[in-house]
Formats: C-alpha cells, sequence, structure tokens
C-alpha cells in the first residue's frame, strides 16, 4: 500500500474511534496527543489485513484520562493507578488494577456476561471496551489502547522489542514516518530484536510472527534468553510485569491465579500446574 493511502487509512480510523468520544475536552486532548505505532502500520505497508491498531498518548494525561473513561464501562470493578505506584520497570504509565477475572469481558471465544458493556449499550454500536488487562484496552472495531507507558514516540519505542514496529504515524499533524532499519526488516521478514524491557513478552510473541512466515536467527534468540537469565519468573511481581503487552486473556487469568494465592513468590511446579490448567 502506497504511504498517501496508508496516512489516509490511519487518519480515518483515528478519526473514527476520537469521534466516539462524547466528553468534548477529551476528544481534543486525543486529537492533539495520540500516536498510532506497532504492527497495524506494519500490516498496511506489507498489504496485509490489520488485526488492530495500537494507539498510545504522549503525556500522562490524556492517558489517564482515557483509561478512566474506559473503566467506567466498569464501575467499581476496575481502577487506575500510576505504574510507578505498582513498582513497575519503566518511568511514565498508567496500570489497570481488575479485581477479578469476571469484572471483564474477555474478548475471543470467551463468552461476554450479559451485564457487560457490550451486552448493555447494543452490539451495534462501535468503539465499546471489550476486553481489559493491566496493559491496554481493547475497544470493538480494531482498536486497542495502551497505557502502560506513554511520550513520545522515541520514549514508547524504548519498551519495544523489534525494530520492524518501530513505524508511527502523530494525531497532531498526521505525518507517518518510517525508519529505515524497519522497512529493511519488513522487505526481508526478519526479525531484529532491538533488546526489550519484556524479553519474556518478546519471546512470547515470536510464535505470531513464525505463523506469518517471518524468521528469527539463533543470535536473534540468544540476545532474549541472555535477559531473560537476569530475571526471577518465580516472582510474581517479576512476572506480571514480564507479560506486559502479551495479547491473552489465558495470561490474566494465570496472574489472577497466582495472586489469589496471596505469596509473592511461586514455585515452578505450582505455576505449571496453573498455567496447564487454564490453557
Amino acid at each position: 500500500m502506497k504511504i498517501k493511502t496508508i496516512k489516509k487509512t490511519l487518519a480515518a480510523k483515528f478519526n473514527a474511534w476520537a469521534n466516539s468520544i462524547t466528553d468534548e475536552r477529551l476528544r481534543k486532548q486525543v486529537m492533539e496527543n495520540t500516536i498510532i505505532t506497532g504492527g497495524s502500520i506494519v500490516s498496511l505497508l506489507m498489504g496485509e489485513e490489520v488485526n488492530d491498531f495500537d494507539l498510545y498518548f504522549r503525556n500522562r494525561e490524556t492517558c489517564l484520562r482515557v483509561a478512566q473513561h474506559y473503566a467506567a464501562f466498569f464501575p467499581g470493578k476496575v481502577s487506575i493507578m500510576d505504574a510507578d505506584e505498582m513498582g513497575e520497570p519503566m518511568k511514565g504509565g498508567m496500570c489497570i488494577s481488575i479485581r477479578t477475572e469476571s469484572d471483564i469481558m474477555y474478548k475471543g471465544d470467551e463468552e461476554a456476561s450479559d451485564e457487560s458493556p457490550i451486552a448493555a449499550e447494543g452490539k451495534d454500536e462501535k468503539y465499546l471496551p471489550i476486553f481489559m488487562s493491566s496493559n491496554a484496552i481493547t475497544l470493538s472495531d480494531k482498536i486497542q489502547i495502551v497505557v502502560r507507558f506513554f511520550g513520545e514516540p522515541e520514549e514508547i519505542h524504548a519498551n519495544y522489542d523489534f525494530i520492524h514496529c518501530t513505524c508511527y504515524w502523530k494525531s497532531w499533524d498526521e505525518e507517518l514516518v518510517t525508519p529505515e532499519r524497519a522497512l529493511t526488516s519488513m522487505m526481508s521478514r526478519e526479525l531484529i530484536y532491538t533488546g526489550s524491557k519484556y524479553p519474556l513478552c518478546s519471546l512470547i510473541r515470536i510464535r505470531k510472527f513464525i505463523a506469518r512466515k517471518w524468521t528469527i536467527s539463533a543470535g536473534q534468540m540468544l540476545k532474549m534468553v541472555i535477559q531473560l537469565n537476569e530475571l526471577d519468573l518465580l516472582d510474581i511481581k517479576v512476572l506480571r510485569n514480564q507479560l506486559v503487552g502479551v495479547d491473552s486473556a489465558y495470561f490474566a487469568q494465570v496472574l489472577l491465579a497466582l495472586q489469589a494465592k496471596g505469596t509473592e513468590r511461586v514455585d515452578s511446579a505450582y505455576l505449571s500446574e496453573i498455567i496447564d490448567r487454564i490453557f
């Protein structure tokens, strides 16, 4: 797809979502402070179907207000706090705290409660929250709002793992930025690992790229393993942080089951039992 067409596609999708926000002040904020980056631009550049559009915000106020806006769909069931308060490894971001897994509506094969926003508002209404995790809010109509970190594009990409995902579009000037290294990686369909605060998430994400005919060298995988070796994944807080960005309701259930145990650490046998039961 041509760059000009991609810019129009991103602008149209963004505007459709922004116009669904009835709060005029909040709508103005998102119009001036939203960044679209990640897999959607890769898919458009490569002529593939877009799974969802990942939206980020460049300041705390916009990120917080958007998170609060969608948390209101689940009154008393989710809360928003600064990621720093949760002991997160990054600076600057929000964390969605979920009371129990039954309090949110899972996407995919999970059935929605009759009391969910979708059921209450009607399935024909667009851009309603259908899944919430500590990392992001997934809306209907292919919008995913990432609240775990905010900032300018270079700050957001500091949390990214693969170079091909670093193209981005800016709402305030509708500019599309396509770094040369990202385009080269797409042309060869080769995963280049740039280092990440979340190597476990990156390792899990490899599966979906391989299914799409991407390749990755043993050296790139070794970089992830070296970073993983520095982590204590039996510490529940560390494990939770490392699963940031993993697009699976099942991992959310794993973390909630571990949280219910009421300890800060878990042994590998118990963790394996939980994983086998949920997956």
